[in-house]
């Protein structure tokens, strides 16, 4: 298939933005569901692969890898060009689906997540980006919605289909769905992503993607390492631990060297001029706050609906729908309203006040709360996170030029996702503490229970929950409930922090310009209606081997024909 030059534009029909759109949305929900389908079947993969003592390193593996390539492949994207990478990311995604499903051991399997990573970063990156390039700001809000709506539907979709597969087929199927999925996103693709591929004009970044390399599995480790308990006679993990401050030096002297290279780089991987510009700042900064406050609710909550339930994790989905209705409904609402009307300050606004509301409401739950209660909490919860999550991203897209609009938006997803590594270590710790000291002392009050209280509470799980007395049950529930909301009074700070930044985010027109046809790469709106059709009038007429390919100008059009002539003007 000819790959298009930048002197042959592309002409983008409505037909072909919605054909490129599904080919995003495939990718998207690959990326998204794979991050949390591994949950409910995570007990299983490490009990039939051994590795029960490592198995956080199945996410761990997953998300240093992503978090790694996010900036990368935004960066790359503008330099050389989108359409190779995102075929590239799909391919490293399903090729590794294969090998976690043929995995012979534990590390094997972990390896294979870490490639999977290395592809989901970049179909959550490139889809974004990809949509900044073919449909103007004005009118991007009505396919960002959906895009992020896809968050909320894997947040539900993953865990259910995790706990189906277990109980119904094998484990393997978590992988083996992905491989028709990504077959047919690569297909579509092929076909229909007709973008431009570049060539890079000035020297690539590789010691500063090192460094950010480096830096970013110095902060995951760093988290990890704080959020974990020791075993007994240990002292490597907790933020007190040798081990813990050994990869916060080194991410303190990594970032450091990365701002230094950055400097002085031709052309960095995040260019420092991004952190001149006010309103990237403050959307950046938004992002990174809602992910210190937003992940960490989002890892703890399932947790405490297990156990208040008796729920499987697969049931616990179920309880959680209520919040990906919210956030779906929101982020479509807020994405079509936006292209309507072209202004978007008030919906962080609206979004930070409902995400705060939520959050102040849950620190009242208690054992007792109903649980038709808790899911209108959630139901809240979502639609704050709906009405800003792709908003940012899009008013990060439209305030800086056609030329950064990959790398601001992986640099926003990147801070976002630094912030829900942050959070989900620092406040894990503060739920974690308080819960295995209540439950340590329910165990104790046990008969015989004092010498085993510790190991009893770190290895309790809704299925052993049931089988306790019912005031021992209820006294659990009570210590999780007890444990859980008063987290909710640490986060709601850096929600509040997230609302003044949504307040003081300065409102600017929305650009009527698509990224490509920004850079002269793409003809758009009635033009390209036209010309499409001049196309296929012409090419009924011209015989096989002498007209151009579908979608692009032609490169050598009849100078003696009007058509051919208006057809060169509009490629000027």
């Amino acid at each position: 298939m000819t790959t298009l030059s930048a002197a042959q534009p592309l002409l983008l029909t409505k037909r072909r933005i919605w054909t490129i759109f599904a080919a995003l949305i495939a990718g998207m929900l690959l990326s998204s569901l794979d991050q949390t389908i591994v949950s409910t079947e995570m007990p299983t993969i490490v009990g039939k692969l051994g590795g029960v003592e490592n198995q956080a390193w199945i996410t761990t593996a997953y998300l240093l890898a992503t978090t790694i390539v996010m900036p990368i492949y935004g960066k790359f994207g503008d330099v050389l060009g989108r359409r190779n990478l995102f075929l590239i990311a799909i391919a490293l995604f399903t090729l590794a689906s294969v090998g976690c499903a043929f995995a012979g051991d534990f590390w094997m399997f972990v390896v294979f997540r870490a490639l999977q990573g290395l592809g989901g970063g970049g179909l959550m990156i490139l889809s974004q980006a990809i949509i900044a390039d073919i449909v103007p700001a004005s009118e991007r809000g009505k396919y960002m919605g959906p895009l992020g709506g896809i968050f909320g539907l894997a947040a539900v979709a993953g865990p259910l289909l995790g706990g189906f597969f277990v109980d119904h087929l094998t484990w393997e199927w978590a992988f083996y769905i992905n491989i028709p999925v990504g077959i047919a996103a690569f297909l579509i693709a092929v076909f229909a992503l007709r973008l431009p591929s570049k060539k890079a004009e000035k020297k690539i970044d590789v010691l500063g993607v090192v460094l950010l390399s480096i830096a970013t599995t110095c902060l995951i480790f760093f988290t990890d390492f704080g959020g974990k308990k020791n075993a007994p006679g240990e002292n490597l993990y907790g933020w007190g631990a040798w081990g813990t401050w050994a990869w916060g030096i080194g991410l303190i002297v990594a970032a450091t060297l990365f701002v230094l290279v950055e400097r002085k780089a031709e052309d960095p991987v995040i260019p420092l001029s991004l952190f001149k510009n006010r309103i990237f700042i403050n959307a950046t900064a938004i992002g990174f706050t809602l992910g210190l406050g937003m992940f960490s609710a989002l890892a703890f909550i399932p947790t405490f609906l297990q156990m208040s339930s008796g729920a499987s994790a697969a049931g616990s989905g179920l309880l959680m729908l209520p919040m990906m209705a919210g956030l779906f409904a929101t982020s479509i609402y807020s994405g079509i309203a936006i292209s309507k009307s072209g202004k978007y300050k008030i919906y962080p606004i609206i979004g930070t006040s409902l995400t705060i509301l939520a959050m102040l409401w849950m620190t009242t739950l208690t054992a007792d709360t109903p649980l038709f209660l808790i899911c209108v909490q959630l139901f809240v919860f979502g639609a704050g996170l709906g009405l800003i999550m792709q908003v940012i991203v899009m008013v990060v897209q439209n305030a800086v030029p056609a030329t950064q609009i990959g790398t601001a938006t992986s640099t926003n997803n990147y801070f976002r996702e630094v912030g829900a590594s942050l959070g989900v270590a620092v406040f894990g710790t503060i739920f974690t503490s308080r819960l295995t000291e209540s439950l340590t002392n329910v165990f104790a009050g046990l008969p015989g229970g004092a010498a085993n209280a510790s190991q009893s509470a770190a290895t309790l799980d809704p299925q052993k929950l049931a089988t306790l007395p019912e005031g021992v049950r209820d006294s659990i529930v009570n210590a999780y409930a007890d444990s859980l909301a008063p987290v909710f009074w640490y986060l709601v700070p850096f929600i509040a922090i997230a609302l003044i930044l949504a307040i003081t985010l300065k409102q600017i027109p929305l650009s009527d310009t698509s990224g490509m046809v920004a850079r002269g790469e793409a003809i758009s709106g009635e033009e390209a209606e036209r010309l499409e059709a001049e196309l296929a009038t012409q090419k009924s007429g011209v015989p096989a081997g002498i007209g151009a390919s579908a979608g692009t100008v032609p490169s050598a059009p009849n100078s003696d024909d009007d058509g051919g002539a208006e057809l060169e003007d509009a490629r000027r």
